[in-house]
C-alpha cells in the first residue's frame, strides 16, 4: 500500500541534490545583489552612459538658461550667480538614481562635474572665452587668470578659479566618494547648494541686522543658510530613501540638523570669507557629518 521504504543511500543522493539547487540558489542571489542595477539596460555600461547624456544635458540645460539670463541682464548679477550655485547641484544630484550601483556608477556620474572643473580650469587661464559663462559665475565678468600685456582685476581671475572650481570640486568628490548611499554626500552638498546659496539671497535683502563677529554676515542670513541646508537634507533623504540608497530615522534627521547649523557658523566667521565659502562649507559638513550621522 505504502511502497518500499528509501534506503539511506536514497537519503544521501535527495540531500546532496538538494544542496546543490540550493547552492546554485544562492550564487544566483548573489550574482543578484553584487551586479550593478541598472536603469536603463541590462548592461550596466550601456545604461551608465545613457544615465551621463541625460545628467549631463540636464547640468549643461540648467547653466545656459542661467547665462541667457545673465546675457540679457534679467536678474541682477549676483543673484543670477547665486542661482547658479543652488539650483545646478541640486539638480545633478538628483540624477542619482539613473546610474548604476557600486563603484562604477560612482565613478561615472562624478565625470559629468568634473568635465565643469576642466572647462573652469580653461576659462580662468584664458584658453577658452565665454563671456555668458563668466558673466553667471563671476561677480566681475572678467576671463582671464593671468593679466598678460593688460591691465585685468586680478582678484576676479582669482574668484572665477578659485570658487566654481571648489563648488564643482565638492560635487565631484561627494559622488566618487560617498555617493548616493552615504548622508554625507547629502549633507554636503545640500549646504553647499541650498544653505550657502540662500543665506546670500536672504543675507542681501533682509539682513539689516549683522553679526557681532562678522559685519559682512548678517543674523537673517545664517539662519537661512541653517534652514535652506537642513530642509535640503531631509528632502534628499527622504528622495534617497524612497531608492531604498539610505535609511532615514530621528537619528538621521537631527545628524543633518546638527550639520547645517555647523556649517552656518563655519560660513559666518571672517576666516571663512577669507578662504571661500565653497570650500570651507563642505568641509566643516564632511567633519561633522562624520561624527553625527
Amino acid at each position: 500500500m505504502y511502497g518500499p521504504l528509501p534506503s539511506s543511500s536514497d537519503f544521501l543522493h535527495r540531500y546532496k541534490f538538494g544542496q546543490q539547487l540550493e547552492g546554485k540558489h544562492r550564487r544566483k542571489l548573489r550574482r543578484k545583489f553584487t551586479s550593478p542595477v541598472a536603469m536603463f539596460s541590462e548592461n550596466p555600461v550601456v545604461s551608465d552612459v545613457i544615465a551621463t547624456a541625460l545628467s549631463g544635458g540636464i547640468a549643461l540645460s540648467l547653466l545656459r538658461l542661467w547665462e541667457e539670463t545673465a546675457k540679457r541682464g534679467l536678474f541682477d548679477q549676483k543673484l543670477n550667480r547665486k542661482l547658479v550655485h543652488v539650483s545646478v547641484g541640486l539638480a545633478f544630484m538628483l540624477c542619482w538614481p539613473m546610474f548604476s550601483s557600486g563603484r562604477q556608477g560612482a565613478v561615472i556620474a562624478a565625470l559629468v562635474p568634473a568635465v565643469n572643473i576642466i572647462k573652469m580650469l580653461l576659462l580662468g587661464l584664458g584658453i577658452w572665452k565665454d563671456d555668458a559663462t563668466v558673466k553667471s559665475m563671476s561677480r566681475f565678468g572678467d576671463h582671464r587668470l593671468v593679466p598678460v600685456l593688460e591691465k585685468i582685476d586680478l582678484h576676479s581671475f582669482m574668484e572665477l578659479l578659485k570658487g566654481p572650481l571648489y563648488y564643482a570640486s565638492t560635487i565631484t568628490l561627494a559622488g566618487a566618494i560617498y555617493w548616493r548611499t552615504s548622508p554625507i554626500a547629502i549633507a554636503a552638498i545640500c549646504n553647499l547648494c541650498a544653505g550657502d546659496g540662500i543665506a546670500d539671497i536672504v543675507g542681501r535683502r533682509f539682513g539689516k541686522h549683522k553679526l557681532p563677529y562678522n559685519r559682512n554676515k548678517s543674523i537673517v542670513g545664517s539662519i537661512a543658510m541653517a534652514t535652506a541646508g537642513f530642509l535640503a537634507s531631509i528632502g534628499y533623504m527622504h528622495y534617497f530613501s524612497s531608492f531604498g540608497y539610505v535609511q532615514e530615522s530621528p537619528e538621521m534627521v537631527l545628524g543633518f540638523f546638527m550639520v547645517s547649523v555647523a556649517a552656518a557658523l563655519v560660513e559666518s566667521h571672517p576666516l571663512s570669507t577669507g578662504i571661500d565659502d565653497n570650500l570651507t562649507v563642505p568641509l566643516a559638513s564632511v567633519l561633522v557629518g562624520s561624527f553625527v550621522l
